[in-house]
């Protein structure tokens, strides 16, 4: 028997009915036959033998059968990104009624605030932890359920909403579900959702450095990210323009106007209800400008004595403890899993003859690994100094493409995740390169990803269309795809904004010119099919979805 067209759909349908309302694209209307059935007038069965009323009697009426609402298959709701697996079945969907209300199941109290959240949105009761009532949504945590972290699965059955998931980042992405399932079709619709990520790593970067921007423009950015199921932040705050958080190690490097600790707190706090992680990064030995401008002994300076812009001279002392000072200490205010240490552009690594301009940097190199060392092997090392001490604070290291060298007598280590973003700088290998070496590697190709305000060095605002309908994360350098079985590798990626020329553009701008790209990117790390919409179809949905 077809599981959709089983005896209990007209008990499940009635019952439907009776709480939060019917939903948008029913077949038939209340008290009309569906097409093409016919309806035969009849009796009552005989309960006992059959008997003649008496001439007094009235007439007793046949009974004829009230016409039951038939539904068509349910499709899968309108959402960004698409839901991964949706199993249709008949029924009116479901809708918050007058009656509604958001529960957490039995053991599941962790999904308190998830709960709260949904409840706040819908504008319904939060009924806390018990069973659930006809018309209501509950939220469960099911550690054993299939589908691995982040996954959920949706259920709307009788009138209900069941969301369950193995972690509270599942759970709270199914109510993303349910929010934009009602916003793009008036109801969620009846059946079972199964989805999961594509990819464990999905965001946005944002250079917040050379240009500031204030704690509540960072907030919306995290709710709209939350929205798409986008689960990753990061700051860059320290570049040769600004460093734009409070330092209480090295308060003599904080740039005007930047956040203080109270508001990165809040800012963290924040991330970490919408199931964020943001990633801070301080960026060395290169752009350093701004902790040099308080420091100019640590400048790096070629044989002539000229210095060299935002580069820190890494063959002194004294330039590591600066910079891990800062790290121990940004360590502790962002508690997420990640700390990007930089290391891209080096200007030592742009001349032609590194050793010879440089000859302090050459000299440290041989004697700290050996004479066959050169100035890479250098920067290699302090690169993985750097992953040193993130790893002692607990942090998996990031870094910059264009920071691993390979050929010399040290390699970056095995644990620092590649964030690829160019093939364009001195020392930037082929993608693959970094794949056969087991890599992990995570995308912000610049080709596609890169917000770069003013448009300098032939950089072009990127647009939604193009990511959605030609990238893909297999895409890390241009436009070509790096070959399939590598796909595991690729942890995902960031959508990046840059302030190059910083007033170019207002902040409300910059929302603005990346609200389709980014939705567009959150597309394709979720679900690895190509969009079964158009991009003008894609573009109208987000609209729905974003004026509701």
């Amino acid at each position: 028997m077809n599981r959709h067209s089983t005896g209990g759909l007209v008990a499940a349908v009635v019952l439907s009915l009776t709480v939060a309302g019917c939903g948008e694209g029913g077949g038939g209307d209340r008290g009309t036959a569906p097409p093409g059935t016919a309806t035969t007038p009849g009796t009552a069965p005989a309960t006992g033998p059959a008997t003649t009323p008496t001439p007094e009697a009235s007439p007793t009426p046949s009974a004829t059968p009230s016409p039951t609402r038939t539904y068509p298959l349910s499709t899968a709701p309108r959402t960004i990104p698409s839901v991964r697996e949706h199993e249709p079945a008949r029924g009116p969907g479901w809708r918050p009624g007058s009656g509604s209300a958001v529960v957490v199941a039995k053991g599941s109290g962790a999904l308190a605030d998830e709960a709260r959240l949904l409840a706040g949105e819908l504008k319904t009761a939060y009924r806390g932890e018990g069973a659930a009532r006809a018309g209501d949504i509950e939220l469960a945590l099911n550690t054993g359920q299939a589908g691995g972290p982040e996954s959920y699965t949706l259920t709307t059955r009788g009138g209900r909403v069941r969301i369950s998931a193995p972690d509270q980042a599942g759970a709270f992405y199914g109510t993303r579900t349910v929010k934009q399932a009602l916003r793009s079709g008036g109801a969620v619709p009846e059946g079972v959702i199964r989805d999961r990520p594509a990819k464990p790593q999905r965001g946005l970067n944002l250079d917040i450095a050379r240009k500031h921007f204030s704690a509540a423009w960072i907030e919306d950015r995290l709710r709209d990210m939350a929205d798409l199921k986008l689960n990753q932040l990061g700051l860059h705050f320290s570049d040769d323009q600004a460093f734009r958080i409070e330092s209480t190690s090295h308060p003599e490097i904080v740039s005007q106007p930047h956040l203080t600790k109270a508001e990165v707190r809040r800012i963290v706090a924040l991330a970490n209800r919408l199931h964020i992680s943001v990633v801070p990064e301080v960026d060395s030995p290169g752009h350093l400008g701004a902790v040099l401008r308080a420091h100019p002994q640590l400048q790096l300076r070629n044989v002539q004595g000229t210095p060299r812009q935002g580069a820190i001279d890494i063959s002194k002392p004294a330039s590591a403890r600066i910079v891990d000072d800062l790290l121990r200490e940004y360590a502790e205010l962002f508690p997420g899993p990640w700390f990007h240490v930089g290391a891209d552009e080096y200007q030592a690594l742009t001349v032609r003859d590194p050793a010879a301009s440089y000859p302090q940097l050459a000299r440290a190199a041989r004697q700290k690994y050996g004479a066959g060392a050169d100035v890479e092997d250098l920067a290699t090392g302090w690169l993985n100094d750097r992953a040193a001490v993130v790893r002692s604070e607990r942090k998996k290291a990031k870094a910059w493409n264009d920071g691993f060298f390979a050929g010399g007598p040290v390699s970056a280590h095995e644990d620092i995740e590649v964030e690829y973003w160019t093939g364009k700088e001195i020392g930037a290998r082929e993608p693959v390169e970094y794949l056969r070496e087991g890599r992990r590697v995570v995308n912000l190709n610049d080709e596609y990803l890169y917000y770069v305000l003013g448009e300098p060095n032939q950089f072009t605002y990127p647009t939604g269309r193009r990511i959605y309908q030609e990238w893909t994360p297999l895409v890390l350098r241009g436009s070509s795809a790096v070959p399939e079985r590598y796909g595991d590798q690729i942890l995902g990626g960031r959508f990046a904004v840059w302030c190059d020329l910083a007033n170019s553009q207002t902040a409300a701008q910059v929302a603005n010119g990346i609200r389709m790209p980014l939705r567009a990117t959150a597309q394709k790390l979720w679900d690895p099919a190509t969009p079964q919409l158009t991009w003008e179809d894609f573009r109208a949905l987000a609209d729905r979805l974003d004026g509701g």
